[in-house]
């Protein structure tokens, strides 16, 4: 590690790379944690000359910061770019099980260079750290606006993928559709969520960034990509049984059940009552607070929180039907 620093420090201050350095878009496969299913996105620079071999990653944060999926949710968490010798980046990918897919981008030897500049400009401690946004500013997003930056603002593509379709459906395909992670984002997710995305805004999901530069062409029509080793994306299915609408139908058959009892001995079960309409307070104030002071632009009130009631007063029905 010190050789590592040491290396970085004196590129850092001369910042030049030779015409043979290869810059490189990585983008790595899904993990099991929530935060890690829509994959991740890095930039790699190697340049045997100088012995340099770095890769430079906007996904580093402090997973055991306290409160840290609430501070997700509210859109104030903080991460920070940070740089490791590529050994070092694939191994902890290679642990995880997580194939790294790699994409040589053909620039010139300036645009190279600039990039270059860049990342070393950003990975300094007063530029490092960044106010994440899951959809509009993540490890994706930086690297794709920095590369676009240095090939002057635009980047043609053929790729369409998710064009048109809404951030709730791009975000439901790699969440592992109804699991319970997916039926949380859907209750805390409001309507802007279903607002159709631009080519541009699905650049936030990793596999979305590594298919449209499988496509992209330079301002002359050579390919932008010049050597390829990618592997798209396998999202697990969710078992039926682990399914969050396994856990609705299970609700459904206890309250069921319940009422059917109370119905029985003509007596409410009021600590149900009690229970269901807390449960239904607590996402309510939740949600409202969320709407009000949450900075992510995609939180919000969503019709899909009145499921919960409607299962309870359905179910109630039952009682008093027969009553």
């Amino acid at each position: 590690m010190i050789v590592f620093l040491f290396f970085f420090v004196a590129c850092a201050s001369a910042h030049t790379l030779t015409p043979n350095a290869r810059v490189s878009l990585l983008t790595c496969a899904p993990g099991e944690e929530l935060y890690a299913r829509y994959g991740h996105t890095a930039i790699r620079i190697a340049d045997d000359s100088l012995g340099i071999d770095w890769v430079f990653n906007y996904g580093i944060f402090d997973f055991d910061t306290e409160a840290f999926y609430w501070k997700f949710v509210r859109g104030e968490t903080y991460y920070q770019l940070g740089v490791c010798p590529t050994n070092q980046f694939m191994a902890e990918y290679n642990y995880f099980h997580r194939p790294v897919s790699e994409q040589v981008l053909r620039l010139t030897w300036q645009q190279k260079e600039d990039l270059f500049v860049l990342l070393l400009h950003n990975s300094l401690p007063e530029n490092r750290v960044y106010l994440y946004n899951f959809v509009f500013d993540n490890c994706a997003t930086r690297p794709y606006e920095l590369i676009k930056r240095v090939l002057g603002d635009t980047i043609c593509s053929s790729y369409t993928g998710l064009t048109g379709q809404t951030f709730r459906s791009a975000i439901h395909h790699y969440t592992r559709p109804w699991s319970w992670g997916d039926l949380g984002i859907n209750l805390i997710f409001g309507c802007r969520a279903d607002a159709p995305m631009t080519t541009e805004q699905t650049m936030f999901l990793p596999e979305q960034l590594m298919l449209f530069m499988e496509q992209a062409v330079c301002p002359d029509g050579t390919p932008l990509i010049e050597e390829s080793s990618i592997q798209p994306f396998v999202i697990k299915s969710t078992p039926w049984y682990a399914t969050c609408w396994a856990g609705v139908l299970l609700l459904v058959m206890v309250l069921t059940a319940i009422n059917l009892y109370d119905a029985c001995r003509d007596k409410r079960s009021r600590w149900l009552d009690w229970v269901m309409i807390g449960v239904v307070i607590i996402l309510l104030i939740l949600v409202i607070f969320l709407r009000f002071f949450s900075i992510h632009p995609l939180v919000g009130f969503g019709w899909r929180l009145l499921i919960l009631p409607v299962i309870y007063v359905g179910t109630r029905l039952i009682y008093w039907m027969r009553k």
